[in-house]
């Protein structure tokens, strides 16, 4: 936006015509193209992704005192997915209404492609 600061030019064209100086501000379809595109890719969820505390490692099995700190690692994931799905009972005062969507962001396990939710076990860009 225009400030009024030794601009008299563009405060007057501003002035006269909003609407022009606004789209002028806005990306370019390109742009807007780029990045839509990036932040769909950047985004996205394989599907042979792996979460954590869903998958064990099969040298995990051998060792007991591993195995049953991976188990205890993974029910408080699942407890972490269950709280959120909680928090997202229709009933509460706060979730209710049109155009509400539900919170997911913190949930630990997500299926494939854009969902906004979901703890990988790495990240490769």
């Amino acid at each position: 936006m225009p400030v009024e600061e030794n601009r008299e030019d563009e405060m007057k064209r501003f002035m006269s015509q909003p609407e022009v100086t606004l789209l002028d501000m806005l990306p370019t379809q390109m742009q807007a193209i780029k990045v839509m595109t990036t932040l769909d890719i950047l985004c996205s969820h394989s599907l042979d992704e792996e979460y954590m505390g869903d998958y064990d490692e099969p040298s995990w099995k051998a060792d007991p005192m591993v195995r049953a700190v991976f188990e205890k690692f993974s029910g408080s994931m699942k407890e972490i997915k269950g709280f959120v799905d909680e928090c997202n009972n229709p009933e509460l005062r706060n979730r209710c209404g049109a155009g509400i969507m539900p919170y997911e962001l913190l949930k630990p396990f997500s299926k494939p492609g854009v969902t906004g939710r979901g703890i990988p076990n790495s990240i490769s860009i």
